[in-house]
């Protein structure tokens, strides 16, 4: 049972919660061939026109190597492709193909049944509350990101 005084902490608290939502979706996308990492860039295509790697890696928070690693596994399983741009033979595009948006759509049941089971504990009203401030801090944290406080 973890004291008190640790459950005072919510770094803590985000952390540990962050780890066990982490590794029980895990566990569900393990059985599709796919991590987290991999639904994240999927995600993201669903919602961008082809985006770089720079880019991905950049609005995904990801370092480059493990965003390439991720790309060429999505690319070897036909979720992703990738072309050179004819404008800057230096930049890879990538996007999301039929069978990428076929697995992010199986996927979506995974993920939600395994996010209600997680916020099982709260009201649905609770639920939508705090998703809310998730996003509210989440968002934070990307401007901060972004343009850093000087001090």
């Amino acid at each position: 049972m973890t004291p008190p005084s640790v459950l005072n902490l919510n770094a803590y608290l985000m952390y540990a919660t962050g780890k066990a939502a982490r590794r029980r979706l895990t566990d569900a996308l393990t059985a599709h061939g796919l991590r987290l990492r991999h639904l994240t860039v999927l995600a993201m295509l669903e919602d961008t026109a082809p985006l770089s790697k720079g880019d991905l890696a950049s609005r995904l928070d990801m370092n480059q190597s493990d965003l390439t690693r991720t790309v060429t596994d999505l690319e070897r399983a036909e979720h992703v492709t990738c072309t050179r741009d004819p404008s800057d033979r230096r930049r890879i595009e990538v996007a999301l193909t039929a069978a990428g948006r076929g697995a992010l759509a199986r996927l979506d049941h995974e993920v939600s049944a395994t996010e209600a089971d997680l916020l099982s504990p709260l009201t649905r009203e609770e639920r939508d509350r705090f998703t809310s401030l998730l996003r509210r801090v989440h968002t934070h944290l990307e401007q901060v990101r972004e343009d850093p406080p000087t001090h």
